[in-house]
């Protein structure tokens, strides 16, 4: 009786969380490999101009491998769950812009970006292990929804009062020292758009009038974050930084229908930009002139005036071929001005080859598919909200950027996530990275509602 009243117990007591693989050592292994594979690039370049391994070499791989190894630490010490491939992902595709900014500074001996590019990303890896070792709880950004977006409005607002570069008012200057804050707005602004649509998802998606193919939310629901995105977009478009307003317009577009789960909104979204894109193409002379250049990229070598910069972009992909010319052999340095920022896919392209640049773009897809996977697996709403954004901002990012120096869309100023030269742009993607590393590690924590020891 005991016995069998013992073995009933048994079978009846509840099975013991099972203990999920922290997976650190895999983690630490690929930010080995990532900055091991960064030195190489960096060898390279200078085997190649010189004929002798750069004397920093061995400087630039102690101090990616002590960056890398403290962001690993913070990771160990307060997100011991954490998905382990975004912050390799992350290591490597700073180091591979840093390789090819260097390379390209070789070429403008009087403009050098590189010394500058590393500052940046010593900043960025230390507000990534700020992020970890604070933020103990995504959860807690949810409750200063409001006040991200005011920030966000104030930051969109401040290049307004200071003067155009290249044609575009999006950088604020003082003391030699450049911001771009429109930067740091994406990722407010992904903060409030998830605490909102996570607040009122039920009104969005089920309550409204129907229209055509599908519902519309009433007004009350829908208006306050329609009117900020509204606003954020006039900005922009009035700052003639209409690379980042095409991503505010994608990221509204993706994380409503993440929100409301109608599929109507994306047919929307489309329709909008398209009639957005048109209306600003001719009333736009800026804009208009790069649709031209889009439209009619060999123009300016049928005037006899030489190629333009899409042309010279062309151009370096045409002789990048599959395997590339190797690093430090390429010309893509004739784009001018635009070469380390806007353009320097072309130079990972000429450089790398085909094969270079479809391991450059499997990197940030492996990146984006890890934020959508981490806010999958979590039943809290804005968490999911907040990780898909996030993902989608460096998704959209990195097709509008490919798309315009490749020639399949118009091309729009903004920077390749980690590859290209921008301090706030380096410092707001690892704090994506950051971002994501919690969201991955609440994640795995309630892996199937259990949470692990």
């Amino acid at each position: 009786m005991t016995k069998a009243g013992t073995t009933l117990a048994a079978e009846k007591a509840p099975a013991s969380p099972e203990r999920l693989p922290r997976r650190r050592g895999v983690e630490l292994a690929l930010i080995v490999l990532a900055v091991l594979l960064s030195v190489y690039g960096y060898c390279a370049v200078g085997v190649a101009r010189t004929g002798t391994v750069p004397p920093g070499a061995a400087g630039y791989g102690a101090g990616l491998g002590i960056l890398a190894l403290l962001a690993h630490l913070a990771v160990r010490l307060r997100a011991p769950y954490a998905d382990p491939l975004p912050l390799p992902i992350g290591v490597l595709l700073n180091g591979l812009g840093l390789v090819l900014i260097y390379r390209l500074d070789l070429e403008t001996p009087g403009d050098r970006a590189a010394p500058a590019q590393l500052v940046w990303s010593t900043l960025g890896v230390g507000f990534f292990i700020l992020v970890v070792l604070m933020l103990r709880d995504h959860r807690v950004l949810q409750r200063y929804a409001y006040v991200c977006v005011a920030a966000a409005l104030v930051l969109l607002l401040l290049p307004i009062f200071f003067p155009a570069v290249n044609g575009a008012r999006i950088w604020v200057r003082i003391a030699g020292f450049s911001l771009q804050p429109s930067e740091f707005a994406k990722v407010l602004l992904a903060v409030f758009f998830a605490a909102y649509l996570a607040a009122n998802r039920s009104a969005l998606a089920y309550a409204g009038r129907r229209l055509w193919f599908m519902q519309f939310p009433t007004g009350r629901v829908l208006g306050p974050i329609v009117t900020i995105w509204l606003v954020s977009v006039g900005v922009l478009i009035l700052e003639r930084d209409l690379g980042t307003s095409l991503l505010f317009f994608g990221l509204f577009v993706v994380m409503l229908y993440v929100a409301t789960g109608r599929t109507g909104w994306i047919a929307v979204g489309l329709l909008l930009a398209v009639f957005g894109a048109v209306a600003v193409g001719r009333l736009e002379p800026h804009v208009h002139g790069r649709i031209e250049d889009w439209l009619h990229p060999f123009a300016s070598i049928d005037a006899g005036q030489g190629p333009n910069q899409l042309a010279q972009s062309l151009f370096a992909f045409a002789a990048g071929g599959v395997l590339g010319a190797g690093l430090g052999l390429g010309h893509s340095v004739l784009i001018g001005f635009a070469a380390k920022s806007d353009f320097i896919l072309a130079t990972a392209g000429e450089e790398l080859g085909l094969a270079g640049l479809s391991a450059i773009f499997l990197l940030y897809g492996l990146l984006v598919e890890r934020g959508y996977r981490a806010g999958l697996a979590l039943r809290d709403p804005f968490a999911r909200l907040l990780a898909v954004g996030l993902a989608s901002i460096v998704a959209l990012q990195v097709f509008v950027i490919a798309g315009g120096v490749t020639g399949l869309i118009p091309l729009t100023g903004m920077a390749m996530p980690f590859l290209a030269q921008g301090g706030s742009s380096v410092v707001t993607n690892w704090a994506i990275v950051a971002l994501l590393i919690r969201v991955s590690d609440s994640a795995r924590r309630h892996y199937d509602g259990q949470v692990a020891p």
